[in-house]
């Protein structure tokens, strides 16, 4: 796109928030937005499978070690709930977002050990969001969107605003 088909930015409002290996691309889909979102999704997908690699690596470590067949099941049955887990938290973060009023509470803190098992699960999670928008893309569009409505309300409320008196004064004096 060049610069003449967007209007300039208009920064007297609020700022979009950057999104990981996104910048602020995701607000006009512009910048490259599809290569990163492919880039992304393409990322994560290959971490999670070299992470199943390296588990099943672990996992032939203990038959080897003979350790038995319950401790082999118990292993498995772990890191599968553990992934679950892991994937719906990352689902929920990046769909629903967080109340950033209380980024450590108890629960995340004591859930950060589950999240560290299911690595594939949070990866596989980010995959999945990668396909559909940049992972936290609907979030970051809500808070940013009611930011700027708030910012409207009240610049349009103030009374006596410069900004507005010179741009109808300028109208005025043309017309």
């Amino acid at each position: 796109m060049s610069d003449e088909t967007r209007p300039a930015p208009d920064r007297s409002g609020p700022e979009p928030a950057e999104i990981r290996f996104f910048g602020t691309t995701w607000v006009h889909h512009d910048g490259g937005y599809g290569l990163r979102r492919a880039g992304a999704a393409a990322g994560s997908l290959a971490l999670a499978a070299a992470g199943a690699v390296v588990l099943r690596f672990a996992f032939q470590g203990l038959e080897i070690a003979e350790v038995g067949s319950f401790l082999n099941v118990l292993v498995v049955v772990c890191f599968a709930v553990c992934s679950a887990v892991a994937f719906r938290r990352t689902w929920d973060r990046l769909t629903r977002g967080t109340d950033d009023a209380a980024p450590e509470r108890p629960a995340d803190r004591s859930a950060q050990s589950l999240l560290l098992i299911g690595f594939i699960g949070s990866l596989l999670a980010y995959f999945c969001r990668s396909l559909v928008e940049a992972p936290g893309e609907r979030v970051r569009r809500a808070e940013y969107e009611a930011e700027r409505e708030r910012h409207e309300r009240r610049r349009k409320a103030r009374t006596g605003n410069p900004a507005t008196k010179k741009a109808t004064k300028a109208k005025k004096k043309r017309g």
